[in-house]
């Protein structure tokens, strides 16, 4: 029997948070849950996404804290994302009040985008939400893959 083609579309689909992208790439371990979504996108396991403010506000940060590391981020994303554009101020007003005023463009783009999962370690500024996207921490996505995949074992 071959085996099932992989596609885009029967991947899970993840919504990566500035913080994230962060804890990724100065993780000082392969098995920090940030870095471990990372890595599961780079080997296609999973679909991985983030906006356009959200790669300025990690670089942001990053060349705050630790501008040495801003060559390896830049790769890391280069391999692992894909960069979609921010919403724009219209689309925004539809959902105001879903999210913090400065998150609410994340949100809303995990949701334009179709993309069920948004990680943060800030979940509670994405509250009350939007029904299509689950908010949740790294570990807890990392959770999630993970009986995904015990149930593919026999």
């Amino acid at each position: 029997m071959p085996a099932p083609q992989t596609t885009a579309r029967n991947r899970p689909r993840v919504f990566v948070d500035a913080d994230v992208l962060f804890a990724g790439a100065v993780s000082p371990s392969e098995a920090g849950a940030s870095l471990v979504i990372l890595r599961l996108a780079e080997i296609t396991l999973i679909k991985a996404l983030t906006s356009q403010q959200v790669i300025v506000e990690a670089e942001r940060n990053l060349a705050a804290k630790l501008p040495q590391v801003l060559p390896e981020f830049r790769l890391l994303v280069s391999r692992c994302l894909e960069v979609v554009s921010d919403p724009v101020p219209a689309d925004l007003a539809r959902y105001a009040g879903a999210a913090h005023a400065k998150d609410l463009p994340i949100l809303v783009a995990a949701a334009r985008e179709g993309y069920p999962w948004l990680v943060t370690f800030n979940t509670r500024h994405y509250q009350p939400g939007h029904a299509s996207v689950n908010v949740l921490q790294p570990g807890e996505f990392v959770l999630q893959v993970r009986d995904l995949l015990t149930r593919l074992a026999p």
